[in-house]
């Protein structure tokens, strides 16, 4: 509901300021703490017309006349000082309960706009690791944004497949093999590890990696077998990892298709005619405006590399999508801007927007798994379910054993889920276990049981055979804390389309917190069992809508909602 009011307010201020012979461009709408919504119109346009804020904004509202129907969600519009405050009436509150209620809170038209969201794409040489979470996390939930707010999405894994890096976990395997009793993705990288101090110590093995990268580049059919067998085998950990996340590719895209069918070697003769090509040797190199490092689109010996391919990939994306979505750590950044000015040279209409994200890191220190000092991914989540199930034991020791595992499974999962994306993509994060399980620092744990807590009420009233009902008097819900929760609820889907918009999942998260927090204000401050009739029918719609909200909350933010903790 929250949506529709703000069309109102923007509505009646835009008709406020024609009537009162003032010209802005914005609005200025904000949240406030002080009104439902705010306008700042004032400030800008005191220096335009040499007057106060303060009069300018009593002006405005002296122009403003609430409709008086049925229809109208504005009960009030004060000019505090320079602020022009709006605040919602009782048919906004209502209403947002009854669409709750009814399943009618997704939005109506859906957006005829498809879009490939790219994440992930981690080299199949071994394990995925924390720095790989946090990309995995941002492109699975903006994906989940983007469907909620009406896109058609498709996920894709682009699987660098011709890399060095591969090159060197499949000759590795020629030579270490690959054991049968480990997880696919973790023999992988045991041979990759053993293959680089191998590489490292006796030089002279390098022509071996190299003619391997050219065999499987020219499509050697013997090669390319030994490919598929570690490739395949990796592939296959990482995407059991990805399970355990609640992430699913849409397609899994192979860099070398893209060498196979020719648009590599055409991509290259293309930029060879339209671009400032620079040669060092038999190397060609692309000077691109505005950026000071040259991108190397062929090596010295002929093969491609990963950009190259790259823009072959996304000229084949921007056929089949209406926009295009890269998730990037920030080491990717200086690629994006190359890989985009290479595409504006190639004419390529729809350009690829960016998501960079800074890196990850954890309390024992740096990643690497060329030198095998990595926590992998599937570490890292048994050591935050581990501890998830001390708590579970420790607080319900009425459980089964198989339902503490399945809570933990939940509740860690849920709790590195959140903490990956809870802070802005553009700052560093650093991993701390014991604080993402900690329900008092209000993570995912503390959301996840309001949720439960919610489920927990409506089940007690069950049990005493007294459910939600449809006719419940809702005018009767307002206590300040029944009136803020409702406000709260509002906002949602407002809130998914703001992020789908700004491609920004942070604020959802922070949404998520602050519902609960809400929720848990409303319970301390309003019976509901324990109270008459009526209001306690009234008061179980309000925890029923709550409930279906942080459900669809969690659920975008790709974080299961447990029933019971």
């Amino acid at each position: 509901m929250y949506r529709e009011f703000k069309r109102e307010v923007e509505s009646l201020l835009k008709l406020a300021l024609e009537e009162a012979s003032y010209e802005c461009s914005s609005l200025e709408l904000e949240q406030s703490e002080h009104a439902d919504i705010s306008s700042r119109v004032a400030f800008t346009l005191a220096t335009r017309y040499r007057k106060s804020p303060d009069s300018i904004a009593s002006d405005i509202v002296r122009h403003i006349c609430i409709p008086s129907t049925d229809q109208t969600l504005i009960a009030d519009v004060v000019a505090m000082g320079p602020y022009i405050n709006f605040y919602v009436n009782d048919t906004f509150l209502n209403a947002t309960l009854q669409r709750i209620i009814e399943g009618t809170t997704r939005r109506k038209d859906t957006r005829d706009i498809k879009i490939i969201v790219e994440h992930t794409s981690a080299n199949p040489d071994g394990p995925l690791h924390i720095g790989h979470l946090r990309n995995a996390i941002i492109g699975d939930a903006l994906a989940r944004v983007l469907v909620r707010s009406g896109y058609r999405v498709e996920t894709h894994y682009y699987v660098n497949d011709m890399g060095r890096q591969v090159a060197v976990a499949v000759w590795g395997a020629s030579r270490f093999g690959l054991s049968t009793e480990k997880k696919g993705d973790h023999a992988v990288v045991d041979a990759y590890i053993a293959a680089n101090r191998l590489l490292e110590s006796e030089a002279k093995y390098q022509s071996e990696v190299e003619t391997l990268m050219q065999r499987y580049e020219k499509g050697d059919v013997e090669v390319m077998k030994q490919y598929e067998v570690v490739v395949q085998r990796c592939l296959a950990g990482i995407k059991a990892s990805l399970q355990r996340l609640n992430i699913k590719h849409d397609h899994f895209i192979f860099e070398s298709r893209f060498v196979r069918s020719g648009d590599v070697e055409r991509i290259i003769e293309e930029l060879k005619q339209k671009g400032d090509i620079k040669y060092e040797g038999s190397a060609v190199m692309l000077r691109l405006e505005g950026i000071e490092k040259e991108l190397v689109i062929q090596r010295t010996d002929g093969t491609s590399l990963y950009t190259t391919r790259d823009l072959a990939y996304h000229r084949w994306k921007s056929e089949r999508c209406d926009r295009m979505i890269d998730v990037f750590g920030k080491d990717h950044e200086l690629v994006s801007q190359q890989l985009r000015e290479a595409l504006i040279l190639l004419d390529v209409k729809v350009l690829p927007e960016f998501v960079i994200f800074e890196f990850v890191s954890l309390p024992s220190g740096s990643l690497s798994t060329r030198a095998g000092r990595y926590i992998s991914a599937d570490e890292l989540m048994d050591k935050i379910e581990a501890r998830a199930y001390e708590e579970v034991d420790k607080r319900r020791g009425d459980l089964s054993a198989a339902k503490k595992r399945e809570i933990a499974r939940i509740v860690g999962i849920g709790a590195l889920r959140y903490d990956m994306v809870k802070v802005s993509p553009d700052k560093h994060i650093m991993f701390d276990l014991e604080g993402a399980l900690d329900i008092e620092k209000k993570g995912a744990p503390f959301i996840q049981y309001a949720h439960a807590r919610a489920c927990s009420i409506l089940r007690a009233a069950s049990e005493r055979g007294i459910t939600a009902s449809e006719s419940a008097d809702l005018d009767l819900l307002r206590a300040n804390s029944e009136v803020a929760l409702i406000k709260k609820l509002s906002m949602f889907e407002y809130m998914v389309d703001n992020a789908a918009y700004e491609l920004k999942l942070h604020p959802v998260a922070r949404y998520a917190r602050e519902l609960a927090e809400s929720f848990n204000i409303f319970y301390k401050d309003c019976p509901v069992l324990n109270t008459s009739e009526e209001l306690r029918e009234a008061r179980l719609v309000l925890v029923e809508c709550t409930k279906r909200i942080l459900g669809d909350v969690l659920s975008v933010l790709g974080i299961e909602a447990p029933e019971e903790m």
